[in-house]
């Protein structure tokens, strides 16, 4: 099973997995600053220099990923694989130690120390999984899975099974049962990407921009510019200020700029 994936520092590996029974994959894994340093195997990490380094967009062969806000609850569905031995005592991308034998994921997106409960869908196995990596970058698969953890669900012999994530919980923790349906905390940084005298005017640019990038929704406040009514358009989603900043530089919406509600 052939892999390729970049640390924490960008170095790039070039291996071959020799568990037994693996086929052919390869994964990478962006290079973030986690401004906590490195943890031992089982320790996580969650300074608040991580989260904002983690949650940034980052660039793997030309195509851009951007780490997303889910809500407990929330569903996936798609293929899984998993990385062993070779990287077990290298550094994740959030900057913990790999531990092939823990309870542990790699997914492109969904946020560091999401708690995702994973089903094989062939045998309905399941048990639950720590986001601490990023990866896989292969085709359709979705995560990326610890040796124990492809183990436990019989992944390991095949490399690849299909599987079904659900959202259990953040920052390591697992909800409760019955715990309401709760997004990941998202900042108070906003961007606003137009102002506006006629509120209709206002509401109309929200609305044509209610879903950018599959992520960033619109919104309109009111407020008093020169005594007069003015109604700007906010953009929120934003992780973190490093995310609006990055965003801000891609050019979208000429002029724009952060904003703190």
């Amino acid at each position: 099973m052939s892999f390729q994936r970049i640390s924490a520092y960008g170095f790039i590996f070039i291996v071959f997995l020799s568990l037994t029974g693996c086929s052919s994959k390869s994964s990478y894994a962006p290079s973030y600053s986690s401004g906590g340093g490195s943890s031992g195997s089982g320790k996580i990490i969650n300074t608040p220099n991580m989260h904002r380094a983690t949650m940034r967009p980052y660039t793997i062969d030309g195509k851009t990923y951007t780490p997303t806000m889910v809500s407990v609850g929330d569903y996936f569905s798609g293929i899984a694989s998993w990385y062993g031995k070779d990287f077990h005592g290298k550094k994740t991308s959030n900057g913990e130690i790999y531990n092939m034998y823990e309870m542990t994921a790699a997914h492109k997106t969904l946020p560091m120390n999401t708690m995702l409960k994973v089903t094989n869908l062939k045998n309905n196995k399941s048990l639950v999984v720590r986001v601490n990596d990023r990866g896989p970058f292969v085709g359709t698969r979705i995560i990326d899975l610890s040796y124990t953890a492809a183990t436990r669900l019989e992944l390991v012999a095949n490399g690849t099974g299909p599987v079904g994530l659900e959202v259990i919980g953040f920052a390591g923790v697992v909800a409760p049962a019955g715990a309401p349906k709760e997004s990941v905390v998202e900042t108070d940084y906003l961007i606003q990407i137009g102002a506006f005298r006629n509120k209709n005017g206002a509401t109309r640019f929200a609305q044509s921009n209610s879903n950018v990038n599959n992520r960033y929704n619109a919104i309109v406040k009111e407020g008093i510019f020169e005594n007069e009514p003015i109604y700007r358009v906010w953009l929120k989603g934003f992780g973190s200020e490093a995310e609006a900043s990055d965003f801000i530089a891609k050019g979208i919406f000429k002029g724009s700029f952060i904003v703190r509600e």
